[in-house]
């Protein structure tokens, strides 16, 4: 206990620059923080900090330990203050943002969730765009694809296909496509990305090895939904996640094109790296681990 006292001392006075400063803050005399790191440099053997008459001032030795000190510290203090919080039963407005077409994907589930957790009141915002996670003041991201942002917390909780597709009449009038070559012929539903403005491009995994298909636009679309609306109306071939699209396939209003062909995809929830998640927060992560993201989706 007296070696932990010794750090603790150790890292408020460099924190502050000052035994007097240190000394406040703890609620004991300067001398005794003095006397404390004093103990400290004694045990190990190294020499923490320069001092004078008037101030402190941190070794280049003292500057590393410090900080390997102060994360010790924060770790043991992020421990405690979570054993506490586990004990708050979660509440609260929680903000969401998730994929446009997102409600297919937490539909099936959120009633549980509500159930589980009446005091915590869901704010989803459904959109395509890049958010700030922090500036926004979301406390949680749901994205698919590529995560840009490292400084980021990311916890994959779901997977999912992006397939090819197509309405039952389109294909009558310009047939049924059973290779990548065939589909020279046909035409496509293009999707802009409203992130960056640029066409999605449309690509499958052929015998393990990734492959662009290009095919001609019949039109293109900010949405996803109409996307969708356009291939059941038989406008064109559409390149979309297999979740978007389940319902359609199980009554046959689409059809799945080269069916062997396919995409896998992975979603992720992401957080900011703060010190501590709310237990609001924790239980909505914890949730989609256990539940997974497309429970019962539709």
């Amino acid at each position: 206990m007296d070696n932990l006292s010794g750090l603790i001392a150790f890292v408020r006075a460099a924190e502050n620059n000052s035994f007097t400063l240190a000394g406040r803050t703890l609620g004991i005399s300067p001398s005794a923080v003095g006397k404390s790191v004093s103990r400290l440099e004694e045990r190990i053997g190294v020499r923490l900090f320069h001092r004078s008459t008037r101030q402190i001032s941190l070794t280049s030795e003292g500057l590393d330990f410090f900080g390997r000190c102060r994360s010790l510290l924060q770790q043991l203090e992020d421990a405690e203050a979570a054993l506490a919080n586990s004990k708050v039963r979660p509440k609260g407005v929680l903000r969401v943002s998730l994929p446009a077409v997102g409600y297919r994907l937490i539909a099936g589930s959120m009633r549980e969730f509500c159930s589980r957790y009446p005091e915590i009141e869901l704010d989803l915002d459904f959109s395509d765009r890049m958010v700030d996670v922090v500036d926004e003041g979301f406390d949680l991201v749901i994205r698919s694809g590529t995560l840009p942002d490292s400084s980021l917390v990311a916890k994959k909780i779901g997977t999912f296909k992006f397939v090819l597709c197509a309405a039952p009449e389109y294909l009558r009038i310009y047939g049924t496509a059973q290779n990548l070559q065939d589909l020279n012929s046909h035409k496509g539903i293009a999707y802009k990305l409203p992130s960056s403005g640029k066409l999605q491009p449309w690509i499958l995994e052929s015998n393990g090895e990734r492959v662009r298909v290009n095919v001609e636009s019949a039109m293109v679309m900010n949405s996803v939904d109409a996307v969708l609306a356009a291939c059941r109306n038989a406008m064109g071939l559409a390149y979309l996640p297999d979740f978007v699209i389940q319902e359609y396939l199980d009554s046959t209003e689409l059809i799945l094109v080269i069916p062997e062909l396919s995409l896998a995809g992975n979603f992720w929830v992401v957080w900011s790296p703060s010190r501590l998640l709310s237990p609001k927060t924790r239980a909505f992560i914890d949730f989609l681990g256990e539940n997974g993201l497309m429970s019962n989706a539709y």
